[in-house]
């Protein structure tokens, strides 16, 4: 079926990113985390810095913006510098 024969609320479902691929969550405060796998019908997302996975919906994800990537890859240096992660 052509894209234009899908009616707006039955687009597509998102594709599962690769592991480890930086992403935005929308639904919790545009928090940036890694994307670590699926569990049912939600994706598990880490902190760059470590810590605590949390779930988030596929609908309310999507790709940082060049200054959002920017942020949490230093984020993630200076925790790896400071000895807080491996």
């Amino acid at each position: 079926m052509p894209e234009e024969d899908i009616p707006p609320t039955q687009q597509e479902p998102p594709q599962v990113p690769l592991t480890g691929t930086l992403l935005v969550d929308t639904g919790h405060r545009n928090r940036v985390g890694e994307f670590r796998g699926v569990s049912g019908p939600y994706w598990s997302l880490r902190p760059v810095c470590g810590g605590t996975e949390w779930e988030a919906e596929p609908a309310n994800v999507r790709p940082p913006e060049p200054m959002e990537r920017l942020r949490a890859e230093i984020a993630r240096c200076n925790a790896r510098s400071a000895g807080r992660i491996l």
